[in-house]
């Protein structure tokens, strides 16, 4: 089992969120790091000054190559690699990067040797979901089950912080600096009724357990060297379950300069058929939204922590507590 020391993981997806994260832990607990990345000169600006101790390779990680060269040394691979949203022009499909970048790194773990691998997936990913999100996520899950790799798992609800993309958004919102300024936007559940098709809903609003990022490193950090968690999958969601209106409340009433705006819940089926419209007419991108996430957005985004506290031995602090201490 994978120790400190002179131990070198190979981290993909180094440059963004998690992923810059991911290396400031993995070097704070002792263990050197390879990070792929697509632009070395802007990973440079993000990632911390390491001497030594982190080295970058470029490439792309559906390419073998670009991935034999990341895990030449290393001892560990950690998978961060994912999409939320599709940006097909750019190549950024939800099959390449959360299926087939899969599929690579397992092949290429299993072909140099490298056995401790740790996958990031996400609350919600299912064989059938409302989403292909949720479906390209479990596909992914399913390679890595089937591999001869000492695998771990990871499903994390909403992952925030004070970079993260997420707080940024909605922080604008706060601030009414981005559409659609005159309030808080969330996307909520609720089955139509049948009597009248397409008529009256009966709205609800989902709930969430955000996630700390600093909780989710250290979640696969402490996994790294736990013979345990081998073979296992594990939820990670913050203390705080809130509904959306309930979060977007508190960010509101604890983040400078914001406006007295208002949550407002948008049917998730309205969302979804004007994304489906939008796409049909080239103007999908113009909104900050496509049809899955409205979908997704419209689901509970919590699970069952009892199991990730007892094996991992963490507790996992709740999204209040964390916020303000970083949102003002």
């Amino acid at each position: 089992m994978i120790t400190t020391g002179a131990v070198t993981v190979a981290v993909t997806g180094a440059s963004g969120f998690v992923g810059r994260n991911m290396v400031r832990a993995l070097l704070a607990a002792g263990y050197n790091v390879r990070g792929l990345v697509r632009d070395r000169e802007k990973a440079r600006q993000v990632l911390p000054g390491a001497a030594g101790k982190l080295q970058l390779v470029v490439g792309d990680v559906t390419d073998i190559r670009s991935v034999e060269e990341l895990l030449q040394g290393t001892q560990a691979c950690v998978n961060l690699v994912g999409i939320i949203r599709e940006v097909k022009r750019k190549g950024q499909t939800f099959q390449r990067m959360h299926v087939d970048a899969t599929r690579v790194l397992v092949t290429a773990c299993e072909k140099v040797g490298v056995k401790r691998y740790l996958q990031m997936s996400a609350v919600g990913a299912r064989d059938v979901g409302v989403a292909e999100y949720q479906h390209s996520k479990f596909e992914g899950e399913q390679i890595v089950r089937r591999s001869g790799l000492d695998w771990t798992i990871f499903r994390p609800s909403l992952i925030h912080g004070k970079d993260g993309e997420f707080v940024q958004q909605a922080q604008d919102w706060l601030k009414g600096e981005a559409q659609p300024y005159f309030f808080l936007p969330y996307f909520q559940g609720g089955a139509l009724e049948q009597r009248i098709p397409l008529g009256d809903v009966n709205p609800r609003d989902p709930r969430i357990a955000p996630v700390a990022v600093e909780d989710v490193c250290a979640a696969f950090v402490r996994a790294l060297k736990n013979e345990q968690t081998v073979g296992e999958t594990y939820n990670l969601c913050g203390a705080d379950v809130m509904t959306w209106p309930a979060m977007l409340t508190f960010m509101k009433e604890n983040t400078p300069g914001s406006l007295p705006l208002q949550p407002f819940g948008i049917p998730s089926w309205i969302a979804a058929i004007q994304a489906q419209a939008a796409g049909l007419i080239g103007l999908g991108q113009f909104l900050p939204f496509d049809a899955g996430m409205a979908k997704m957005g419209a689901e509970d985004s919590v699970a069952d922590m009892r199991k990730t506290r007892e094996e991992l031995g963490m507790e996992f602090v709740g999204f209040k507590k964390t916020y303000v201490g970083y949102a003002g």
